[in-house]
This record gives structure tokens, C-alpha cells and sequence, in this order.
């Protein structure tokens, strides 16, 4: 059932980026998600520095093994909502794929969405989840958790589960949010 789900999960990702550049854009400094969960302490979740041995994204989706602990750098985005609402999940890309805003000229109004990277998204995303000490998904939205928005570069420390399709989860221990 959990590779059903992580599927389904990642094939909504994927469909996702094909909604493109001609949705209206949101603003990515306000959160829209909300969570009648209690507050909780983000700092403990943020890494100082950031790990060694890190990888892109594309490295990391070749390599790394089912239950293997890995370290990751990526972009929050991939889509027009990369956020898992009022949950700290969120999927990030690859360094090497463009984001809309790094094309001169382009004018997209959600450039985390990758629009024009639509062929090499699919491969070149992770989705990341990060969990509380007993191993759950915090009920707190990520960019509350992390003081984070689109297109920021994080590196995530945690531990890569993989599905049947070849997709890849991150349950991330701890991130590092590069300035």
C-alpha cells in the first residue's frame, strides 16, 4: 500500500508540471497551508552548516539504495504547489534544470515549476519528508517549519526510500538552508 501511495504521490508531482506557466501565480512568502496541529520548533530540524558528502538530486536518484542515508542539495519546486499542505513535505529539483527565472526574457509567474524543463523533471526531482523523533511526518507546513519558500537551495540529510517506479522520498532528518 505505502508503494501505491508513494506512486500515486509522485505521479501527481509529474502531472503537475505539465499545469506550466499559465497558472495565475501565488505568492511564495505566505503559507496557504494551515495546521490545527500545535506549533513546533523548527530549529531543531535546521542544520547549522551544512553535511558533508553532498549530491544533486539526478546523483542521488541513480545511486542510492532503498533505506540508504544520503545527503541531498536540490530546489524547492518541480511544480506550481511543491508544498505538501500544512505537512513539512515538499519536493525539490536538481541544480542542473533551469527555473523559469533563470531564462532571460522569461516572464512565468511561478518559475519553481520548472515549466520549461518538462522533459527532464520527472528524473530529476525528490520529494522530502521530514519526521518528528518517532519516525512521523510533521503536521506542520515546511515553509512554518523552515523558514523556507521556492526556489531556495536546501541540502537535506536523511534516508532515501525508494518505490517500485524508481522514485525517490527523502525522510530527512535535518536540513540546511543554503544562503
Amino acid at each position: 500500500m505505502k508503494k501505491l501511495v508513494g506512486t500515486l504521490l509522485m505521479l501527481s508531482l509529474s502531472a503537475a508540471v505539465f499545469v506550466g506557466c499559465n497558472q495565475q501565480a501565488t505568492t511564495p512568502d505566505t503559507p496557504t497551508g494551515t495546521s490545527s496541529a500545535p506549533a513546533v520548533d523548527g530549529s531543531k530540524y535546521l542544520l547549522a552548516s551544512e553535511p558533508d558528502g553532498v549530491q544533486d538530486v539526478i546523483q542521488v536518484r541513480e545511486a542510492a539504495q532503498d533505506q540508504e542515508e544520503i545527503v541531498i542539495v536540490g530546489r524547492i519546486g518541480g511544480r506550481s504547489n511543491p508544498w505538501v499542505e500544512g505537512r513539512a513535505a515538499f519536493s525539490i529539483v536538481d541544480g542542473s534544470l533551469k527555473a523559469c527565472s533563470d531564462i532571460p526574457g522569461d516572464e512565468c509567474p511561478q518559475p519553481w515549476d520548472y515549466c520549461c524543463e518538462t522533459a527532464k523533471l520527472p528524473t530529476s526531482m525528490a520529494l522530502v519528508k521530514i519526521l518528528d523523533t518517532e519516525g512521523n511526518l510533521i503536521k506542520t507546513d515546511a515553509r512554518q517549519l523552515l523558514n523556507v519558500k521556492e526556489l531556495q537551495t536546501v541540502v537535506v540529510r536523511g534516508t532515501a526510500q525508494r518505490d517500485e517506479a524508481g522514485n525517490l522520498t527523502v525522510l530527512a532528518s535535518g536540513v540546511h538552508v543554503r544562503k
